[in-house]
């Protein structure tokens, strides 16, 4: 149960750190709309209300229909609306954000690995692990979503 916002600050250099390496690993995804597939269902696992709020937004600005968002925390019964690069990287996000059985799963490591090169399996890596670092800052944090104010 949420008692409102706590007031530590994410400290600058932290708060650059994160963007960068998140930046980075963006870059080498060639799709932008999957990138923020992947940071939505990692914050919706997450119950990250101020990422979900941020990339949702920018899920939509990069072209997203609204179906595929309502329907992403189902994406596994969702048929063919999720391509089958998508389905992969979903996966994988869902087994690194989890990880209930102490590892990423070889299959569906192996899965992503058929539809992403050595190198785009890399930042895609880095990209749901940023995530989760941002999800796990704005949650213990009790940021709201739209809250502009919570670095210094």
């Amino acid at each position: 149960m949420s008692t409102g916002p706590r007031e530590f600050q994410v400290p600058e250099d932290v708060y650059l750190g994160l963007a960068g390496l998140g930046a980075a690993a963006k870059r080498g995804l060639d799709n932008p709309v999957l990138a923020e597939l992947v940071m939505i269902r990692a914050s919706q696992l997450n119950h990250c209300a101020f990422c979900l709020d941020m990339h949702l937004a920018a899920a939509r600005k990069a072209g997203e229909t609204e179906e595929r968002l309502g329907l992403l925390a189902a994406w596994e019964e969702a048929g063919d609306l999720f391509t089958q690069q998508e389905r992969a990287a979903l996966a994988l996000t869902e087994a690194v954000t989890v990880l209930t059985g102490s590892f990423v799963p070889d299959a569906v490591y192996e899965k992503a690995a058929e539809h992403f090169t050595e190198t785009q399996l890399a930042h895609l890596i880095a990209a749901i692990t940023v995530i989760n670092s941002w999800n796990r800052l704005m949650v213990t944090r009790r940021t709201a979503p739209g809250e502009t104010e919570w670095h210094s």
